[in-house]
């Protein structure tokens, strides 16, 4: 059985969970929440687990593995049907493009540290932080608009593969945050499909164990 290290509101566990399911893998998971008690990623026996203090983490056969793509891409290969990534290499690269755009151009300037610090060390109001959150989001999520295709259900295609994974959590975040998603109309539509696949919903952060 696998564990997850996660937190319901946490981008990339969200998408470790989406991927998860969509395999069919059962896994145990084990709240890690980000606030509470100072946060207790910083705690010592998590830190054993992943020294970055972030989840998720993944413990496999008593190995902790870490990175959101890096897990999902562990599962796909392990775990091969259905497919997170296209057969060909072009199309591999094209949906690794779209998932590294947002997990590693988008979230990582909007993640919960990133914020933390902007509010503390640097005295941020909430108003200075929310509009910080969407000039990022927005700028991010029109960039991978354009990135996709005019075809397809999904991200890549009629299968949700890694990209949706990734693309899903972020869209919860930008509609918690109130970004506007008007002029993002392929986006919108992956999402509204996405959500209607048991594998999204049941990872979504209002059907964690974890969710307050």
């Amino acid at each position: 059985m696998m564990r997850l290290y996660t937190y319901f509101r946490s981008s990339a566990a969200y998408r470790v969970r989406i991927a998860l399911n969509l395999k069919g893998l059962a896994y145990d998971s084990v709240p890690v929440h980000l606030v509470k008690d100072g946060g207790q990623q910083k705690k010592p026996e998590y830190l054993a687990l992943n020294p970055q203090g972030l989840v998720p983490a993944l413990q496999v056969d008593g190995q902790a593995l870490t990175q959101s793509l890096a897990i999902i891409e562990y599962v796909d290969e392990t775990h091969p049907s259905p497919p997170l990534l296209p057969a060909d290499p072009l199309g591999r690269a094209r949906v690794r493009a779209i998932a590294q755009a947002i997990a590693c151009d988008i979230h990582p300037v909007n993640n919960l540290r990133v914020l933390q610090y902007l509010g503390g060390r640097l005295g941020l109001d909430q108003a200075a932080k929310d509009e910080w959150y969407r000039h990022w989001v927005q700028t991010g999520l029109q960039a991978v608009e354009a990135m996709l295709a005019a075809e397809g259900a999904f991200c890549h295609g009629d299968s949700p593969g890694l990209a949706d994974c990734c693309l899903i959590p972020q869209v919860f975040n930008a509609r918690r945050f109130n970004c506007d998603l008007s002029a993002l109309p392929k986006i919108v539509a992956i999402a509204e499909r996405c959500e209607t696949l048991a594998a999204f919903a049941q990872a979504a952060p209002a059907n964690q164990p974890d969710f307050e």
